[in-house]
């Protein structure tokens, strides 16, 4: 089978957003483009991204300040998908201890949590990306997961993209929690794959028809395995191309950036 005629059946697209769509504040090239072909053919999409630190919002204005203009129902954070998780595991008004920023801890109040400071009492810890983390609440999410707390981490992602390199994420915390405690958390987003099988849902596609676009091997990539989607690489993330020739995973399609992806789906049918 042709390859590229194989990613024309696709459909439904799941999207990560850093180092797919954008890279810190600016666009990534083939933005527009991109999003204008998925309109014209009515192509569903679903921005599933593991950053916990924002919202459905502010990547629907983020993108609107790029000139493209999404639903925030077209968005899925990380921390959307915890609070939907932990809301079926311990139920509506559970006490829940987070680390990480508004994204975070808005969607854990939309859903109806109970959200406390201190270990005692404490029926959950939830870690994401906190980039004002104190050691004071680190010790106390790591007395709370001692003393039995189930220990949830929105995604494991030891660094992300910014202009200047890579930043320590929401694995470096995770990291240093396990250390103090001995357990591993449940993870939610990429590479497990709760974030996927929301995203599915919202799509109203079934697995082998979807496409998951991301920029890393390890969780986008992985992740899409594991939820039975197929899965398209761009290089303007993480991912760099010496380190995708070592690796022992392998995307189904790679494309140096958006344009090229686009410039692939936009082909006619019968090419």
């Amino acid at each position: 089978m042709d390859p590229v005629a194989d990613l024309r059946t696709f459909r439904g697209l799941i999207i990560d957003g850093d180092g797919v769509l954008w890279l810190g504040t600016t666009a990534l090239p083939g933005l527009q483009e991109f999003f204008g072909l998925l309109r014209r053919r009515a192509l569903p999409f679903v921005i599933a991204t593991n950053n916990a630190t924002t919202s459905p919002r502010n990547v629907q204005e983020k993108l609107s300040g790029f000139g493209v203009l999404v639903d925030e129902a077209e968005v899925l954070t990380s921390s959307e998908a915890t609070a939907g998780l932990l809301r079926q595991r311990l139920g509506a008004g559970a006490k829940v201890l987070p680390i990480g920023e508004r994204g975070l801890v808005d969607s854990l109040r939309l859903a109806g949590f109970t959200l406390v400071d201190k270990a005692d009492g404490a029926q959950a810890v939830v870690a994401a990306l906190d980039r004002g983390l104190t050691y004071e609440r680190l010790m106390e999410a790591s007395l709370a997961i001692e003393a039995g707390a189930l220990f949830v981490a929105t995604n494991p992602d030891v660094t992300y993209p910014v202009e200047r390199g890579l930043a320590p994420g929401s694995g470096a915390i995770l990291a240093a929690l396990e250390a103090t405690t001995g357990i591993k958390p449940l993870v939610v987003g990429k590479p497990e794959p709760h974030l996927f099988r929301q995203a599915l849902q919202r799509l109203g596609t079934r697995p082998e028809e979807t496409l998951g676009i991301g920029d890393r091997i390890e969780t986008d990539v992985v992740g899409a395995r594991r939820a039975g989607i197929g899965s398209a690489l761009v290089l303007t993330g993480v991912t760099r191309p010496e380190s995708l020739a070592a690796s022992p995973i392998q995307p189904d399609w790679v494309f140096q950036d958006l344009r090229d992806l686009t410039a692939a789906l936009d082909l006619p049918r019968d090419a």
